[in-house]
């Protein structure tokens, strides 16, 4: 899913069209005939008491921390080379107060656009103010646009060479724990693409990420509808599906499908929102940007929302306990997510141990 940057309010910093998503390549008639699944009441999750799965020692391949910048007294720039994508990644991480005790770490994962050198989650999801008071390391992903965090098969011409899987679940925990006093323990979150990404991971790294937080997003990969928005957020930032994971036909589409691998999920606490598409408080008939949150950001929310629906039902198949949270009003924009975040923190809170 993309559009996840929409402006919310004529104060918005960013111009109107800095970073509009795939959504307008989902009708509203399409999205309206979605909006028919029948909601589906919550379930609880208890937490994965499991020892934290331990990454590889990226050592072995060189990943290293080149340098660390400091933006304010408790968040910072990281850059870390990585074997991996050949490059070198800026990470941000937001530190606790108290810097002395050993802490986890959430892995907060940005949408479609992930702008080099910033996260939304700090420009826009109000993420800096809220962790201040909370005991854990927060890591933010920069770059990565329209990546969906995962391991392409080759380079792509316009987007460059991801290894966002290697590089997150393998050659970054250990130095951010090594270098942040981290306790091994972690969890992951993201909106829109993020929280598809943050469900792929938590999948393929069977119990490496304790919780999972997951806003507005899609879980699919290999029915027409996850195939379509997946094709739709890559081609509309330049790049090319197949290089991804190759043509459809290739077992990777199945390999990363949620619902599929959806049994690797049992043990993780897991929180999942989304909302309906419905105009909401923040749709006000004075927002001059109206037009493009209606026609935009309201058929892609409707999209996740049944995507959610069907990860809800997958998960109830198979007895996983999991906290589905069905919004009954907004569209897929920030104003909605900076709500989300305290709300699922309880969730990840618990999975963390904090």
């Amino acid at each position: 899913m993309t559009s996840e940057d929409l402006p919310d309010s004529p104060a918005s910093p960013c111009p109107l069209f800095r970073r509009l998503g795939a959504g307008a390549l989902v009708t509203a008639t399409a999205a309206a005939a979605l909006l028919t699944a029948a909601p589906v009441a919550a379930a609880g999750g208890i937490p994965n008491t499991a020892p934290a799965a331990q990454p590889a020692d990226p050592a072995a391949s060189g990943a290293h921390i080149t340098r660390v910048e400091p933006i304010t007294d408790r968040w910072v720039r990281v850059f870390v080379y990585s074997p991996a994508m050949q490059a070198e990644q800026q990470v941000q991480v937001l530190l606790p107060r108290d810097t002395t005790a050993p802490r986890p770490t959430l892995y907060l994962l940005d949408g479609s656009s992930a702008d080099p050198g910033t996260n939304n989650w700090t420009e826009e999801g109000g993420a800096v103010e809220f962790f201040e008071d909370k005991p854990v390391n927060v890591v933010l992903p920069t770059g990565g646009e329209a990546s969906y965090y995962t391991d392409w098969e080759r380079p792509d011409p316009k987007l460059g060479n991801y290894r966002w899987e290697t590089f997150l679940t393998k050659e970054l925990p250990p130095l951010i724990d090594a270098r942040f006093d981290g306790t091994g323990v972690q969890s992951i979150a993201g909106l829109s693409m993020g929280a598809q990404s943050a469900m792929m991971l938590a999948m393929r790294a069977n119990g490496f990420y304790r919780g999972v937080a997951a806003f507005s997003g899609c879980y699919q990969t290999v029915d027409d509808l996850g195939f379509t928005q997946m094709r739709a957020t890559v081609s509309y930032r330049g790049g090319d599906i197949t290089n991804m994971w190759g043509p459809r036909t290739d077992p990777q589409w199945a390999e990363h499908d949620v619902l599929i691998g959806a049994e690797k999920l049992r043990g993780t606490v897991l929180y999942v929102s989304t909302a309906t598409g419905l105009p909401g408080p923040n749709e006000t008939l004075d927002n001059p940007n109206l037009p493009l949150l209606l026609a935009l950001g309201a058929p892609i929310e409707a999209v996740t929302d049944h995507c959610t629906h069907r990860l809800d039902d997958r998960l109830r198949s198979l007895g996983i306990p999991a906290t589905f949270v069905y919004n009954p009003v907004g569209v897929h924009t920030w104003p909605y997510w900076r709500e989300e975040l305290p709300k699922s923190w309880p969730t990840l809170a618990a999975s963390l141990g904090v």
